[in-house]
């Protein structure tokens, strides 16, 4: 008998970083994520295969029962080992999902192409929570880290604002459909960020953040709030110098588009995957002449 569990991508529009420190994020989960499917046999091991969303298989590999049960770690990177580390998490979360099977047969796919950086990680942590019955954020905890905006995506299907409160996630329900959707772009800039590098590299530079938080709370309430489109895009802007301040980093706009008439806005971790894009005017022709061709009207992207 099979199983299947679904997990859906995700966009951080407001509160990138600053979100793992207390900020109100503001979050879109999107139409792109990935599925998890389940068989049991009689292997005592997880034939494990991931495919990217063309139908090719990026990831192909058998784990043993014990690699996932043992207390023995290795330390070198690799898309196995990883794994085998979110798998013996789950495993010591709920022991009686192995224990009390001979052996599964996994698929994940992907609907989004990997590079993209829209939740391959958040969407697989969520699913194998499904699988083991554990809580998400749990397990995201005792394995990547992070916030845990992106699991609350990969949890709703709706737009939410998440936040940490002493530490744990609190998830709000909002609405989010103002007239001027049509007129927003998601681009992809041609390269995969590291997200835990940039965790990283944030956690070095920033010192006390309360005044930026504050800051970034009020756009996110403006963001949320206005119906007019030019209050919208000047609240992204202030977003964006905000938090080019924090990271002691150029915008997006500042390093890549200067010329561009329009509102930029980095989204997630800087430097890589989606930007957002504000402009009355199609865009397409400018992106495509700078060599970036993903361009994703809103409604194409955003549940």
């Amino acid at each position: 008998m099979k199983k299947r569990f679904y997990s859906n991508g995700k966009l951080l529009i407001t509160g990138e970083y600053l979100v793992l420190d207390g900020a109100k994020a503001f979050a879109l989960p999107t139409k792109f994520g990935q599925d998890l499917i389940i068989e049991e046999n009689s292997s005592q091991e997880i034939s494990w295969t991931s495919y990217d969303a063309d139908g090719s298989i990026w990831f192909e590999e058998k784990i043993s029962f014990s690699e996932i049960t043992s207390s023995i770690r290795t330390e070198k990177e690799s898309i196995k080992n990883t794994l085998i580390s979110i798998l013996s998490e789950a495993h010591l979360l709920n022991p009686n999902t192995i224990s009390n099977s001979d052996g599964f047969c996994v698929s994940t796919t992907l609907s989004f192409p990997r590079k993209w950086g829209l939740g391959t990680s958040s969407t697989l942590i969520n699913n194998i929570a499904q699988w083991f019955k554990i809580n998400a954020f749990t397990l995201l905890k005792n394995s990547f880290g992070g916030s845990g905006y992106d699991i609350a995506c990969a949890q709703n299907d709706f737009p939410i604002v998440y936040q940490l409160v002493q530490e744990k996630p609190v998830v709000k329900k909002v609405i989010f459909n103002p007239s001027f959707t049509k007129n927003i772009y998601f681009i992809y800039l041609n390269q995969k960020q590291n997200s835990k590098s940039a965790i990283a590299s944030y956690k070095e530079k920033k010192n006390n953040l309360e005044s930026q938080k504050k800051t970034i709370n009020q756009i996110t309430e403006t963001i949320l709030n206005t119906k007019n489109e030019n209050i919208f895009a000047e609240a992204l802007e202030r977003h964006e110098k905000e938090l080019s301040s924090v990271l002691e980093t150029k915008t997006v706009k500042e390093s890549l588009f200067p010329d561009f008439t329009g509102t930029i806005k980095s989204l997630g971790a800087w430097g890589g995957d989606f930007v957002m894009v504000i402009s009355k005017e199609n865009p397409s022709s400018y992106f495509f002449d700078k060599g970036f061709e993903t361009i994703i009207p809103y409604k194409e992207m955003i549940l």
